[in-house]
């Protein structure tokens, strides 16, 4: 009597090591794993067992995550159910993680793929099989954080002696032996970048400054070998850079400074000098912030984690706020949130009267006030505006109907942006708010320029606006966009002076669209 030929098994060998260390050898770790799986194969061929002809090999990759080249492929190989067995030398070759494993174990289940560890028993079609690897997984695991333990420890013990461990390199050095030399070109361009810094007092002009000279970042070499080249200096990099304390000769770790091994490229009273500089900026952001109208400034984001600041558009007289995503800003326009430009109006609308409605805010408090006691975020998305609050500071004297909104943590507002959205209108002339202090001196001392000018060109014959430009050291076109600011009507003037002027009105607005007429100018503005 025959026996039934056993059908055929399609066999798969997964191998992998963690580090790259001894990997270029004739005789490899790799080919240890692959040669034991091999003989197991041959040991079942009476079984039907036949190895497929596709090797999947990760060298250098930690078993950690699953998202490795040949480990995807061979799930690729998985759900197109071109293979029936997968073989390992042991299981934590396959994976460290017990989450990760529990996912490889439901796909094989989905598409009846049976795992097998050659050093090990298993059978995964049934419970105590699952259980025992389970088991073990939970150990490989432990292995993997016990080893994370001790590269953090050694990090941290590596750092507080100055030693540098790797990571990138900061503009100005290269590792040569895992030792920082200084790069004599990059040390002087890191100088240079110091300096302009405390010349320009601005980072955004600072990075726009280093564009016009053609001044372009670093190329990096990617562990796999790629090279990226940004484009241009971004202001997030040159902040980071500014505040790098590796220029000085240091090393920072968790909240820790130490002397680094490294040789300083910056001295310390330039460096000193930056750092104060920078906290100065600082202090007016926040000043200018609180000021600000836009109430939301400084909480909004877009749902990249690009931060929204207030920008505006005067056109005929009338102001009309928005919010802008930074990446708009900075020319990053791919890297923008799906709503990447709002009405300021709209969305403060919104937030302001959802909060008041959820924590039943009834108390007097401003719209400013409250946004800016109880709201920590704010992402715009494109179906919903997402408000997560502060930490709630409960008093012991709260009522029983004010716990529970004190307790809010996340808001989600239903939204849904216009195709064609009203436009941020701040002010239209027809309105009653007026401009401030500061709008106002700017306006006065452009008028009085202006009419000096004018009264330089009828007394002089020979004066012209070149001549005007250069002398004050401006555009000639500037100097003669803003002199008509000479002819205003004495009334707007009066207005303007005694703070009364409508909100809307800034030397750009009068200047791209002020009408010859004195009656046309006041009609404009709302002061017929």
């Amino acid at each position: 009597m025959k026996t039934a030929a056993a059908q055929p098994q399609r066999c798969a060998i997964y191998t992998r090591k963690s580090t790259e260390h001894n990997l270029d050898l004739a005789f490899n770790s790799l080919d240890a794993q692959r040669e034991a799986c091999e003989a197991y194969i041959k040991s079942q061929a009476h079984e039907g067992w036949r190895l497929v002809a596709n090797r999947f090999d990760d060298g250098g990759l930690s078993g950690a995550s699953l998202e490795r080249p040949a480990l995807q492929g061979l799930l690729e190989q998985v759900r197109s159910r071109k293979i029936d067995i997968i073989v390992v030398y042991k299981v934590d070759r396959l994976t460290r993680s017990l989450a990760d494993f529990a996912k490889l174990v439901e796909l094989f289940d989905e598409f009846d793929v049976s795992f097998v560890s050659v050093t090990q028993s298993f059978n995964t079609t049934t419970s105590m099989g699952r259980l025992t690897l389970n088991v073990l997984l939970s150990f490989a695991q432990f292995e993997r954080e016990v080893i994370g333990e001790r590269v953090r420890d050694k990090i941290a013990a590596s750092k507080r002696k100055g030693i540098w461990v790797g990571g990138p390199v900061p503009l100005g050095y290269r590792s040569v032996g895992k030792k920082l030399e200084v790069v004599p070109d990059e040390a002087e361009l890191v100088r240079k970048i110091f300096a302009d810094y405390l010349r320009l007092g601005s980072i955004g002009e600072l990075a726009a400054a280093l564009d016009r000279e053609g001044v372009r970042p670093r190329p990096r070499c990617l562990v796999s070998g790629k090279i990226i080249a940004a484009e241009r200096f971004m202001v997030g990099p040159l902040a980071h850079m500014l505040k790098n304390r590796f220029y000085v000769g240091e090393i920072a770790y968790r909240g820790e400074i130490h002397k680094g091994e490294h040789e300083p490229i910056l001295d310390r009273d330039l460096f000193d000098a930056v750092q104060a500089r920078l906290a100065e900026g600082a202090v007016k952001r926040k000043l200018t912030r609180s000021r600000s109208s836009s109430m939301l400034v400084g909480l909004l984001f877009d749902d990249r984690g690009n931060p929204m600041s207030p920008s505006h558009a005067n056109k005929k007289g009338v102001r009309y706020r928005y919010y802008v995503s930074h990446a708009l800003l900075q020319n990053r326009k791919s890297e923008a949130g799906t709503v990447s430009r709002m009405s300021a109006p709209d969305v403060e609308q919104l937030v302001c009267d959802a909060v008041r409605k959820a924590l039943n805010a009834n108390d007097g408090a401003s719209d400013r006030d409250l946004i800016r006691a109880r709201i920590e975020r704010i992402v715009l998305v494109s179906d919903r505006i997402a408000v997560t609050f502060r930490e709630p500071e409960l008093q012991a004297d709260l009522s029983d109907s004010e716990i529970a909104p004190n307790r809010l943590t996340e808001l989600t507002i239903p939204f849904a942006p216009k195709r064609s959205p009203r436009k941020g209108i701040a002010h239209a002339p027809t309105g009653q708010e007026t401009i401030d202090s500061e709008t106002r001196e700017t306006l006065l001392k452009a008028i009085a320029r202006s009419r000096g000018w004018l009264e330089t060109i009828l007394s002089d014959q020979t004066a012209s606006f070149d001549n005007i430009a250069a002398d004050e050291g401006l555009a000639e076109r500037h100097v003669r966009r803003l002199t008509v600011l000479a002819f205003l009507s004495p009334k707007v003037i009066q207005a303007i002076a005694d703070g009364a002027a409508p909100s809307g009105v800034t030397v750009s607005s009068l200047t791209q669209a002020l009408p010859h007429a004195w009656a046309d100018q006041e009609r404009m503005l709302g002061l017929s």
